[in-house]
């Protein structure tokens, strides 16, 4: 899954700056977990892994990815069951179709997010998961919506986000949804997934490194995954706007503030139960390198603080920028 922010070309880097800098760790948070790549990158190298994310739908996908230690037999027929499911003779016009009813072209709806028969595909997916989950464990229910939660990506009519949809048919939209295994790691050790604000959620959990990836700028995270937070909760909410916006936007950050952020930190960082903290950021981040070094040197001991930074590719969409100046960064400090 393409998102804003995304580590899979940092994930290297940042078991890197760990294997080289620390000692003893065995238990990891990932606090602002996204996609969950890292968290999984974590898992793989065989760490215990704790993944937290505010917004429902990366919950589930780390609750169904990073909490699974197999793909069964039993998973396998219900992915075969999910993608026969037929959409013949079913309403797009029906309100309780929420995905078809609004984000696909009808006589009730003009927004081109998804070709009618894929919307259907969708909303008919979501509510037979729902109906299964009588029958199935917690991580089974979470692998089966994080498989539909994979898989819209690739038919959406969206350039990278869904805080807009594009005015013509993509290619890709004509394609059927179709939910795909997704490979998990088996692991003897505990990993768990957690859907609370980062503030609330430092005071519970202890662990041996917190890995930090919080918003680096203005950009909120839920208006640009609205339609995946929609599909995760399927709660039928209040929209609104050309784009059908989710009306209840409680998940904006004091990161995505620059008058903020500096506090933001320094508070996260202060209640931070852990020995070792990386934390990513670039050097265009609404919190300067300058004052982002001192909050941190604060809040740790700074003879063991350590800044590395890496040349990256600017996220635009699908057009690739490679623009001079932009730096990800790793901050790493002893607590």
């Amino acid at each position: 899954m393409r998102y804003l922010g995304g580590k899979g070309l940092m994930t290297d880097n940042i078991l890197g700056v760990v294997d080289e800098n620390t000692q003893g760790v065995r238990s990891v948070l990932d606090m602002f977990s996204g996609s969950g790549i890292v968290a999984r990158a974590f898992k793989e190298a065989g760490f215990s892994v704790a993944a937290n994310d505010i917004l429902y739908f990366s919950y589930a996908i780390n609750r169904g990815t990073l909490c699974n230690n197999r793909t069964s037999r039993k998973l396998r027929e219900l992915l075969a069951h999910l993608n026969h499911l037929p959409i013949e003779n079913i309403d797009p016009n029906d309100v309780n179709n929420f995905i078809a009813h609004n984000y696909s072209p009808n006589e009730n709806c003009q927004r081109m997010y998804f070709q009618p028969k894929n919307a259907l595909k969708i909303d008919i997916i979501r509510q037979e998961i729902e109906r299964l989950r009588g029958e199935l464990n917690e991580n089974e229910y979470y692998y089966l919506l994080a498989s539909l939660l994979n898989a819209v990506p690739f038919v959406a009519n969206i350039t990278g986000t869904y805080a807009a949809y594009l005015k013509y048919w993509d290619v890709r939209t004509y394609k059927d949804l179709t939910l795909e295994e997704i490979p998990v790691c088996s692991s003897r050790k505990r990993c768990t997934a957690y859907n609370m604000n980062a503030d609330e959620l430092v005071r519970d959990v202890r662990c041996d490194l917190v890995y930090l990836d919080p918003p680096y700028n203005e950009r909120e995270y839920l208006p640009n995954y609205h339609i995946l937070e929609t599909i995760a909760r399927y709660d039928n909410p209040e929209i609104k706007g050309i784009t059908g916006m989710r009306v209840q936007n409680d998940c904006k950050s004091d990161f995505c503030r620059k008058k903020l952020v500096r506090d933001a930190f320094n508070n996260l960082l202060q209640n931070l139960n852990c020995k070792y903290v990386i934390v990513s950021y670039n050097n265009e981040g609404l919190l300067p390198t300058e004052e982002l070094v001192e909050v941190i040197q604060n809040n740790g001991k700074a003879d063991t603080f350590r800044l590395f930074e890496y040349e990256y590719r600017r996220y635009k969409n699908k057009i690739p920028n490679n623009t001079i100046g932009l730096k990800e960064q790793l901050y790493f400090i002893k607590k």
